[in-house]
């Protein structure tokens, strides 16, 4: 069966066929970085990372884009308890981010942008959009007329006359059109923009606003606008147009849809070819978010229930259906990665048994082993069906248990394909950790190799070069790749 995806932009299930038939560019709208990460944010994360995985699965090169906003008013609003200025609020966050992305087990993406560090492309789009007739100045802002654009709203399907006005109320008297939005704002950040999102602990706007960043451009000091942002990084690191565009549910308008005109006028090429858009996660009722204070972060998600749980939850639900979190939810994505779990390894104690035999044969285990492979490809090419993946694995799991109780002589080479599948697909797809120790041991690993970059340190401190080499090469034997920067050591695992 051949992949087939939900496209927003259609409203149609389609066939998935790249531009390049070996290689898939997938861009996903990143967090702005002026909270803790959770669990909406990680919905999201791991359903992309488990495209990510499924395509690469099915052969193709992915070339995985996601950015960090680091340029943004609610940043500014927490300057004071989280940092002395935008940038190091924004810094504080983007570091546990990617902690956080660490603890799911996400395969990294090949570039995480940042706004901050796009301006010169930013600007750039936004000379181009006003050259051709696209865009135009105010007072230091440049706005995106939306009458140029003829498929405006063809996202999100609405007709212009119907679109209420975008931006803030001040900004109204400088556009031509209300629905317009804005590519530049001149000047900084208005206290009056980040007050309704301060908290205790923060400054006082107008010192906070004093902190926030800006650059010059051609219509004087500014800032970028939100839209712009995502054209401007997604094309600097991907090919046009991009297959697979990702973000939230609530991100289709205004901002995607503004990211198809101003892209799309820009570069007179289709922007993306996909749209796939990751449903909201719910709780009591409502959108699980920073600014409702109904959400549990990731790292608390983690700690209380450990990684193959939270995305055994978050995964239960296909991406393209809204999620519910709950006591229930939970109780059920622990119980079902319990009973993955403890099916995975009654299969390997069984293998490794000595009643396991290689001239015994179980045909209900082998044409399980089978079934669950066709049937998790199907679900996974039916729009990335994750809920339905989980469940032909389940059902594999149901095979092994019948067999290890039942059988008196275990089949060898069964046992041995179903360990291969749970792990191919249950671990190498789904993410999950067959075979693999979960939470504490995997924050021991880092603690050690943390104490030995320690030791290597003080070797190096003592002119002990030759030993702190060999501590090195013995971590990089083991997978931990260190690189010596100005700022100290630092290190990744293979």
């Amino acid at each position: 069966m051949t992949l087939r995806v939900t496209n927003t932009l259609s409203g149609d299930l389609e066939t998935f066929e790249p531009r390049d038939p070996d290689a898939v560019s997938l861009y996903y709208c990143g967090l702005t970085t002026s909270d803790p990460a959770h669990l909406g944010h990680a919905r999201g994360w791991v359903h992309v990372d488990v495209m990510h995985r499924w395509l690469a699965f099915l052969g193709y090169d992915v070339r995985h884009v996601e950015n960090f906003t680091d340029v943004n008013e609610k940043i500014v609003a927490r300057v004071g308890k989280d940092g002395d200025s935008e940038a190091d609020v924004a810094r504080r966050y983007i570091q546990s981010v990617i902690e956080d992305m660490r603890s799911l087990n996400l395969k990294r993406a090949e570039v995480y942008p940042r706004v901050s560090e796009h301006v010169p492309e930013i600007i750039g789009m936004v000379e181009t959009l006003i050259e051709t007739d696209y865009a135009y100045e105010a007072n230091g802002s440049v706005y995106f007329d939306v009458t140029t654009f003829e498929e405006y709203g063809k996202l999100s399907n609405q007709q212009l006359d119907d679109i209420e006005a975008q931006g803030e109320p001040d900004e109204q008297s400088e556009k031509r059109n209300p629905a317009d939005f804005a590519l530049w704002k001149a000047d900084g950040v208005d206290p009056a923009a980040i007050e309704e999102h301060q908290y205790e602990g923060t400054i006082p706007a107008d010192e906070a606003c004093e902190t926030a960043q800006t650059w010059s451009s051609p219509w004087g000091e500014g800032r970028p606008g939100w839209h712009i942002e995502c054209s401007a990084m997604s094309t600097t690191h991907l090919d046009d147009p991009i297959d697979i565009h990702v973000g939230g549910q609530d991100l289709v308008f205004p901002h995607h849809e503004n990211e198809i005109a101003q892209s799309e006028a820009a570069t007179g090429q289709q922007f993306a070819k996909y749209w796939l858009h990751v449903r909201l996660l719910e709780t009591s009722g409502e959108k699980m978010s920073s600014s409702l204070g109904n959400f549990f972060t990731v790292n608390a998600a983690v700690e209380e229930y450990g990684v193959d749980v939270v995305r055994t939850f978050l995964l239960s639900t296909a991406y393209h259906n809204s999620a519910v979190y709950s006591s229930e939810t939970i109780d059920e994505a622990i119980e079902r990665w319990e009973t993955l779990q403890r099916g995975y390894e009654r299969a390997v104690g069984a293998c490794d048994d000595v009643e396991a035999y290689a001239t015994v044969e179980s045909v209900p285990l082998r044409e399980a082993v089978d079934t669950a492979r066709s049937e998790f490809e199907t679900a996974m090419n039916d729009d990335f069906n994750t809920r339905e993946a989980i469940a032909t694995l389940t059902e594999l799991i149901g095979a092994i248990n019948v067999h290890v109780q039942e059988a008196s002589e275990y089949d060898y080479q069964g046992l041995r394909e179903a360990i291969e599948t749970l792990e191919e697909l249950g671990g190498g797809v789904l993410g999950l950790g067959f075979g693999v120790s979960d939470g504490g041991d995997v924050s021991l690993a880092e603690d050690l190799v943390e104490l030995v970059l320690d030791v290597r340190e003080a070797e190096r401190a003592a002119d002990n070069y030759e030993r702190a080499d060999e501590l090195r090469d013995e971590l990089e034997t083991l997978g931990v790749e260190v690189q010596d920067t100005d700022d100290g050591p630092s290190y990744r695992v293979e």
